[in-house]
């Protein structure tokens, strides 16, 4: 790649250029504009705010100053558990500079902008059953938001994904979300989420988009109202088509296209913090075993299109994929639009380990713990399926599940259900060997796995796989089912099924960098002026999923400490002149 010498009518300049505006992007404008930099995101959508704004939001940040004084928490703790979770891809130094700027990073956030974090006392770790786990401390979430934060500029936020919405209004994760799926159960959760809905519902005939913000969409709204406020310059629609690369192979700036068309020249340098490749067809076939006729995976993800990856690989860089998981799965159920007939997607991240509800194979048989993080369930069903030509399960459940919980996106009794059978994502069977003869799976099979379980159900223990075990099995049941909150046996006609496929929530494999995040190449040599961070770098945790918030916690800290120090990187490539006129700038 070299420099560009078209004409182009526009010449941005700026200190650093940062491509993309989720969690890791905005943390880094915010983290170099609080000392003076001048900075421009460029983010390729209509929206910004990324897959962040998608989220629940949770950050897991192990070792913030509130979490650890509450718990009690320890360093030692948190790295052994982290070395347990990837034992043979443990980044020592990665997480060395992660947790040595956890506490910096947040009290950062909290006190220099308007990001506020609320601790919840229980958010267990995914892996309860290894050494060092903590029930909670390690993961925040954000507080709700105004959108009017983001003022004239509000409607460039990312939509919710509405297949997650309650009839428009995001659950809060929490108090708020428990009693809202309880609705139909308790006149007082009913006129709770009556409220909230007429609330959502007002502000969306007012204002076209509700008003109070909650999850990921909250923290994107406060990071990006505080970067604004810094004087950052936000861009939407403004895809970063090429990085432009001097004699010497320092990235210099990029090349842009639509509504800021022309060439920016960044002094500090560009930071790639557009996302991962999920939604890259040829790099899914070359790093996801699963993927490689493609067709075999559905990303939720917004934006993870391997642009950065591509651009970093044309600079010299290289894809790291040597993680024990290349991405963070997510079972999605695939079904469609009526009134557009446009494919939409359901992430299964939660309802699956609650009572009554098994997932299983072609042949009618499970596969694993239901109760896991998506993550590690949808790792057991790429592994228990590795030898199938394609990947799919089956959630199924009976009658007192639908009335009670529903199943995903297929809401409960009094939802009418004809909606659900239309679009594709339910089917129904008025016995077992009815559902599944239309669904194409073994009666047999399934008739043999449904006894089983509910033998298990009924005494509280499943001794096939261990579901409802641990504090997180019970974390993503329902607390107050007894005798065990993720089991409940499957009695009931009729029967009811969705068929999910693998999805992710970003890739965990990613363009390699050091351990201050700048991109390095095959020879583990600094490409100068060029970093990444979030979900478009390789994962620190090295493939493993910590809990509740893995990929926005390393976006936040990481994007902190990267814009903390852009300046003493640049410094270090041998950039003096640049350096010295960002100091002036910063001055």
């Amino acid at each position: 790649m070299t420099e560009n010498t078209a004409s182009i009518e526009a010449i941005h300049k700026c200190d650093l250029l940062v491509v993309g505006s989720g969690a890791a992007g905005m943390a880094t404008a915010l983290r170099a504009a609080h000392d003076g930099f001048n900075v421009i995101v460029a983010e390729k959508s209509p929206h910004f705010g990324g897959t962040t704004a998608l989220s629940a939001g949770w950050s897991w940040v192990p070792g913030n100053r509130k979490g650890a004084a509450a718990t009690g928490d320890t360093r030692a703790e948190v790295e052994e558990y982290l070395r347990a979770l990837a034992p043979e891809t443990y980044n020592e130094k990665g997480i060395e500079g992660f947790l040595d700027t956890v506490p910096e990073a947040i009290d950062f956030f909290e006190e220099h902008t308007s990001v506020t974090f609320s601790y919840p006392e229980k958010a267990p770790d995914y892996k309860m059953d290894l050494p060092g786990a903590k029930l909670g401390g390690r993961a925040v979430l954000p507080a709700d938001a105004d959108i009017r934060m983001l003022g004239a500029r509000r409607k460039e936020l990312q939509p919710y994904l509405s297949s997650y919405t309650v009839f428009g209004y995001m659950p809060q994760v929490g108090p708020d979300m428990a009693t809202i799926l309880k609705a139909n159960q308790s006149p007082r959760a009913f006129a709770y989420t009556a409220r909230k809905l007429l609330r959502t519902w007002a502000d969306t005939a007012m204002y076209q988009q509700p008003m109070k913000r909650t999850n990921g969409s909250a923290l994107m709204t406060r990071m990006v109202a505080s970067a604004l406020d810094a004087g950052v310059r936000v861009w939407t629609m403004t895809p970063v088509v090429e990085l432009t690369v001097d004699a010497d192979g320092a990235v210099t700036g990029a090349l842009l296209a639509g509504e800021r068309a022309g060439r920016v020249q960044a002094r500090l340098g560009v930071v790639l913090a557009g996302g991962g490749f999920t939604g890259d067809e040829d790099l899914r076939r070359r790093y996801f075993p699963h993927d490689r006729h493609g067709g075999e995976h559905f990303t939720p993800t917004q934006g993870h299109d391997g642009s950065s990856a591509r651009m970093a690989i044309k600079a010299g860089g290289r894809i790291n994929n040597e993680v024990s998981s290349v991405a963070s799965w997510a079972p999605v159920t695939v079904f469609r639009n009526l009134r557009t007939g446009a494919r939409r997607l359901f992430p299964h991240l939660r309802q699956i380990g609650l009572p009554g509800m098994i997932t299983v194979d072609r042949h009618g048989k499970r596969f694993g713990n239901e109760a896991l993080s998506y993550h590690d369930f949808g790792g057991q069903m790429l592994a228990h399926m590795k030898d199938e030509d394609s990947v799919y399960a089956w959630i199924v459940g009976d009658e007192k599940l639908m009335r009670k919980y529903g199943i995903g996106y297929a809401k409960p009794w009094p939802i009418p259900r004809g909606l659900f059978y239309k679009m594709g994502y339910l089917h129904k069977g008025n016995s077992i060997e009815d559902l599944a003869e239309k669904i194409g799976v073994d009666p047999e099979g399934l008739k043999a796995t449904i006894e089983r379980f509910n033998r298990d159900a009924v005494a509280g223990e499943d001794t096939e796989f261990g579901r409802g075990s641990t504090a997180y099995n019970h974390f993503r049941g329902d607390m107050d089912h007894k005798p065990n909150p993720n089991l409940a046996p499957l009695d009931k006609a009729p029967y009811y099924a969705a068929k999910v496929r693998m999805g992710d929530l970003g890739t965990f494999a990613g363009i390699d960098v050091d351990e201050r995040h700048a991109v390095v190449r095959p020879d583990r040599s600094r490409i100068p002026g060029l970093y990444s961070v979030g979900a478009a770098a390789v994962s620190v945790f090295g493939g493993g999923y910590p809990g509740y918030g893995s990929h926005i916690g390393p976006a936040l800290v990481f994007g902190y400490r990267l814009g903390r120090d852009i300046a003493s990187l640049a410094a270090e490539s041998g950039r003096a002149e640049a350096l010295k006129r960002a100091m002036e700038v910063g001055a």
